[in-house]
């Protein structure tokens, strides 16, 4: 069982392409990684970038899609529409079915996209992804609409669905994610108070994948991941990989 994610790298570990593949592992997913960016940053704030040229991107996709016989896969950090074209161009040619993390902002603060960023994904990846899982913020900015509660929600992830399937999750919805896909459901959750969330929005996201890789369906595969998840807040990653390695799939 192989998954792909096409992401930034987060030297300290905490989000980005890191992030992915320890949660692959913990699901017991075999990981590939394509490496988008290089970021200097920590928990606390992101010092600078060093993007990738969106041509080594495709190439690295290529050559690994060569010889693994991946079909899930999500992405993360792109951070320019240069990259976003270039895998967005890969998607549709390995015809893999991938769950976009929208990433354009660190939970530091500091800004992880270009601007147009979220033009250009709404442009050429979001029409060819299964899924897109962005948080309040990131859902404001895809859907151009203000979000102060669970009805705003509701409508950003109707505005959002006219690209593609949506699951705008709850760290600010009282731990609710609001999905749709064709109908809106609320995905009934529990807000858990901790500093430990660095990265959660890349943890979600990537345990999505894995769990489909298994075989869940859609719905199921967003329960289970956001489960994973509020586990990883409450006991740290090291605590909750022992949990989940040690679950039998």
């Amino acid at each position: 069982m192989m998954a792909i994610s096409i992401a930034g790298f987060d030297p300290s570990a905490g989000a980005g392409i890191l992030n992915d593949i320890k949660t692959f592992s913990a699901l017991k997913v075999y990981g590939t990684a394509i490496i988008t960016a290089l970021t200097a940053q920590n928990v606390n704030r992101v010092a600078s970038i060093y993007p990738i040229e969106s041509d080594f991107v495709a190439e690295q996709i290529d050559v690994v899609l060569e010889e693994d016989p991946i079909i899930y896969g999500k992405t993360g950090m792109l951070y320019s529409e240069e990259v976003i074209r270039a895998v967005s161009k890969k998607i549709q040619e390995y015809q893999l079915k991938i769950v976009v993390d929208p990433v354009m902002i660190a939970g530091s603060g500091g800004k992880l996209s270009q601007e147009g960023f979220a033009i250009a994904l709404k442009k050429y990846l979001l029409k060819n992804a299964l899924l897109v899982t962005p948080n309040i913020l990131e859902a404001e900015i895809l859907s151009g609409l203000e979000i102060k509660n669970q009805e705003d929600a509701k409508k950003a992830a109707l505005k959002i669905g006219e690209y593609c399937d949506v699951i705008i999750t709850g760290g600010h919805l009282e731990g609710d994610n609001i999905f749709f896909n064709g109908e809106i459901k609320v995905l009934e959750g529990e807000l858990i108070e901790s500093s430990n969330t660095h990265g959660s929005g890349c943890s979600f996201s990537a345990a999505v994948v894995a769990y489909l890789v298994k075989g869940f369906n859609m719905e199921s595969s967003l329960k289970l991941a956001d489960d994973y998840v509020k586990e990883s807040i409450i006991q740290g990653s090291y605590g909750t990989l022992n949990q989940f390695w040690n679950v039998k799939f």
